[in-house]
């Protein structure tokens, strides 16, 4: 693929961050995506939009701008990225824990869905292939801590919707692949750990380590510019060894 331009959500800081910088350095144009206008001067040379997951319009608008801007009113590759990691007890009060479960669900996998479907209508409008990378996690094979039903839950749902659009589309030249990591060195990942007692956690991870988040990026890369076609539907997992299938 030549120059393509890619739009990857959830692209200003952790694991996002470091999938738009290693695409621009494979040559890729990167429309990147966060969740509230930048405050401080873009040091990544990202192209950003800002759109609220929240907002169940938000995807569609985004998908918009971003083909707006693209080279040829064309976007290559979606990423999809973005996501929210926080604690939801079921101890919460009823309509506390059904918000964050939404939330959770909606920023995870509805805004995902959206923005694939949209993907792959483009695509076949044009009548040319096109990828999407999912950014799932480990979560959405093994589940996760008590607290965290609502995030399993979405990394599933992104998995079962990865394999349906593989399957699906596959003949049309649109192909899909899926990422699951563990924990990763973010500050996201870093608070989970201090909460669930710090370092003790990586005796699960028989590497030794949490994912570096250039890991990542290094396998978004792969799937997005490099893959063979016949992966489609693949899923990489990237967990140090924690979960194994």
């Amino acid at each position: 693929m030549t120059s393509p331009t890619i739009l990857v959500t959830g692209s200003t800081r952790g694991i996002g961050a470091a999938i738009a910088q290693t695409l621009q350095q494979a040559g890729a144009t990167v429309i990147g995506h966060g969740s509230r206008a930048r405050a401080e001067p873009d040091t990544t040379a990202q192209t950003i939009i800002a759109a609220d997951f929240t907002d169940p319009q938000a995807p569609e608008q985004l998908w918009r701008e971003a083909l707006a801007r693209a080279q040829n009113g064309r976007i290559d590759v979606l990423i999809n990225n973005a996501g929210l990691f926080a604690s939801n007890p079921i101890a919460a009060s009823d309509i506390g824990w059904l918000d964050a479960w939404e939330d959770t669900l909606r920023i995870n996998l509805t805004a995902a869905a959206q923005l694939s479907r949209l993907a792959v209508q483009h695509w076949q409008s044009t009548g040319t292939g096109g990828r999407i990378v999912h950014i799932a996690s480990r979560a959405g094979h093994r589940g996760d801590s008590p607290d965290h039903w609502h995030y399993a839950a979405a990394k599933g749902g992104m998995l079962a919707l990865h394999k349906t659009i593989a399957r699906g589309y596959a003949a049309c030249g649109i192909l899909s692949f899926a990422i699951t990591p563990g924990f990763t060195e973010t500050a996201m990942a870093d608070d989970y750990l201090a909460s669930r007692g710090g370092t003790g956690l990586l005796a699960d991870i028989p590497l030794g380590r949490v994912a570096r988040p250039e890991e990542i990026a290094e396998i978004t890369r792969f799937c997005a510019l490099d893959a063979p076609p016949t992966m489609t539907g693949t899923t990489i997992d990237a967990n140090g060894a924690s979960y194994v299938r």
